[in-house]
Parts: C-alpha cells; sequence; structure tokens
C-alpha cells in the first residue's frame, strides 16, 4: 500500500515531563525551527493536531481584522 503524496505519518514517544520530539524528517519538512512556538489543537473524539505556523497567524488575523490573508501575504 502507497501512501498518498504529501501525507506522512510517524510515531513519538512521550516523556516524563509530557514533552515529544518532533522528528527531524518533519521539521525539515514543515520547517519547524527552535525556537518556534506552535500551537497544539484537542478534540475529545478526534485527538491532537499541530496545524502549520501559519494556520494561527492566519486565525488571529481573521478575527482582529475581520479579513482573511491571502496567501500571498504570508
Amino acid at each position: 500500500m502507497s501512501k498518498p503524496k504529501g501525507k506522512y505519518a510517524w510515531t513519538v514517544k512521550v516523556g516524563e515531563k509530557g514533552q515529544i520530539v518532533i522528528p527531524k524528517e518533519a521539521r525539515d519538512i514543515f520547517d519547524i525551527n527552535p525556537g518556534d512556538t506552535l500551537i497544539i489543537l484537542g478534540d475529545e473524539k478526534q485527538g491532537i493536531a499541530i496545524p502549520p505556523k501559519n494556520a494561527f497567524t492566519k486565525l488571529v488575523t481573521t478575527i482582529f481584522d475581520g479579513t482573511p490573508q491571502r496567501e500571498s501575504e504570508e
């Protein structure tokens, strides 16, 4: 079974302090760098998600400005 293009899955272990390490391949693909702040969303039925960095910026811009940010403004 081949995986769909652009779709990924990794496994991580939770440490004693509740920390996880994002795999290097994922950090490279999604441009996650040391010091970056990520948002973690949770749904009791669907689980946890870490959306792309720009998703939170777009959401905040929409909420405060009332207008969505265009792709070219990222």
